[in-house]
């Protein structure tokens, strides 16, 4: 009988590197960026289809978490709680997180660690690591995952590996901690691979509840303490778990890694070659993408000649790119990066233009995702804009008014229940409504399949922070 574990998905992460697809709003994790399913759908199905995973543990960010329940829903994933952190405070206080939430139940539960945003090719070696690295879990070790470097990477960090543990079975291939090091330059990476006591940190991790926290309490009381007082003053809210945001908000922001990884003396590695990436760029996301004769990727609507080595990916129009080798190309809607392979890692530079310069290309795409369903914007001038609403069957806005804006909706297709001031109307297809600035108002899909209209809104003010939220079914409050 396989023994029991817990998995533990973090799913907090923004994955800007992957910008334009990936953006603050929606996040690389939940990107079908290699197959159908997102990166967070194909790690729950990894980890559910190995004998004695328990219903996982997500620790995600507020603004995804409907985001996020949609998608487990459409793969059948029950989790056993979803934990919403109030604020990125990194990976040590996330965990903390999950380890309290199981300490109530099992205090030596063994939790498998893993990002949700990684890709894994070997499904069968994945498995045979974590029935490994479990029984040094239960023995008191912080087991951690290293990849057997396969070329001398720059972007990721290195694990640097001692002697075997003594006191674990020979069929355990566990190994001593030595060191963390950080990303190196290409002359160390190449030294790295040579001496062969290096592998990559995976930043997946396999250990109890109750030594992770001991762990932290000792090397880091401060996070402990803040994460413990959030946990304690925690809420639910629609099936989410809310640590409390002031307790929260005042913890230290510290990755396992340094937080514990670093200072235990009970660190172990398991060498592991099992067809990893955590496509942390568009570089990665070539290396291991199924490619052309010329070495080149291609998705979407995309024509190329004479060119070699490249990654373009079309999401809308039509792109041609002639006469170019080793190159990445990514089309949106409303943006289009081009830049050498080499630079994968420089994306950042257009984020943190974007930042300075308080434009949103970094934080949302044309398309954006409400639990209710989505809008986009489709045209937008002096005084008016035009968007494209979306609401799923048996869904509905907010009870809400604007004080600088009217609009004219006009359905498309589906059914929409409008209640202004009170006074309900039913509109089908070609049908249309006014809604007078200040007049307080509500829509609702009471169909069976979804609702399609197109919004005009006019006035002196268009911003998505004009809505005064009287009543929302979601919890939010007002813009």
């Amino acid at each position: 009988m396989h023994r029991r574990f817990h998995p533990v998905i973090l799913s907090g992460g923004s994955g800007t590197r992957l910008w334009p697809l990936s953006r603050a709003a929606m996040p690389k994790q939940l990107l079908a960026l290699t197959e159908q399913a997102s990166l967070l759908q194909a790690t729950i199905r990894r980890v559910d289809s190995i004998a004695g995973a328990q219903s996982s543990i997500l620790i995600c960010n507020n603004e995804h978490r409907f985001l996020i329940r949609e998608q487990l829903q459409e793969i059948q994933h029950t989790p056993a709680s979803i934990i919403l952190e109030p604020i990125g405070r990194n990976t040590a206080p996330a965990i903390a997180l999950a380890a309290l939430k199981l300490m109530e139940t099992d205090p030596e539960a063994v939790m498998l660690v893993l990002p949700a945003d990684h890709v894994i090719d070997d499904q069968a070696a994945f498995k045979a690591a974590v029935y490994q690295a479990i029984p040094a879990a239960e023995a008191g070790y912080l087991v951690t995952f290293g990849i057997v470097p396969t070329h001398p990477e720059t972007g990721y960090g290195y694990i640097r590996m001692g002697e075997a543990l003594s006191d674990l079975s020979s069929e355990n291939p566990s190994c001593q901690v030595l060191s963390f090091v950080e990303k190196p330059d290409q002359q160390t990476a190449q030294r790295f691979l040579a001496e062969g006591n290096y592998v990559w940190n995976s930043g997946m991790f396999v250990l109890t509840a109750r030594r992770y926290l001991d762990e932290l309490q000792t090397h880091r009381p401060d996070i402990f303490e803040a994460v413990a007082q959030a946990w304690k003053a925690r809420t639910d809210d629609l099936g989410f778990c809310r640590p409390d945001q002031e307790a929260f908000v005042g913890c230290p922001s510290d990755s396992i890694d340094y937080a514990v990884m670093q200072s235990t003396q009970q660190a172990a590695v398991i060498p592991a070659s099992f067809g990893w990436s955590d496509v942390g760029s568009w570089a990665s996301l070539w290396q291991i993408a199924d490619k052309d004769a010329e070495g080149n990727c291609i998705q979407g609507d995309v024509f190329v000649s004479d060119t070699q080595n490249s990654y373009v990916r079309a999401e809308h129009r039509h792109v041609a790119v002639i006469g170019l080798e080793d190159v990445v190309v990514v089309e949106t809607a409303d943006a289009v990066l081009v830049m050498h392979r080499d630079k994968a890692q420089e994306v950042k530079r257009a984020i943190q233009f974007f930042e300075q310069s308080q434009r949103r290309e970094h934080l949302e795409h044309v398309r954006v995702y409400r639990p209710w369903g989505w809008y986009e914007g489709m045209d937008k001038g002096e005084r008016f804009q035009v968007k494209r609403i979306m609401v799923k069957p048996g869904e509905r806005l907010s009870l809400q008014m604007h004080h600088h804006r009217a609009e004219h909706w006009v359905v498309v297709s589906g059914t929409a229940k409008v209640t202004v001031e009170g006074k309900e109307l039913l509109l089908t297809e070609n049908q249309s409504t006014y809604i007078p600035l200040g007049h307080v108002h509500c829509l609702e899909n009471p169909g069976r399949i979804e609702l399609h209209l197109v919004e005009v809104q006019s006035g002196a003010y268009l911003g998505e922070d004009d809505i005064v939220r009287l009543q929302d079914e979601y919890g939010r409050t007002s813009s």
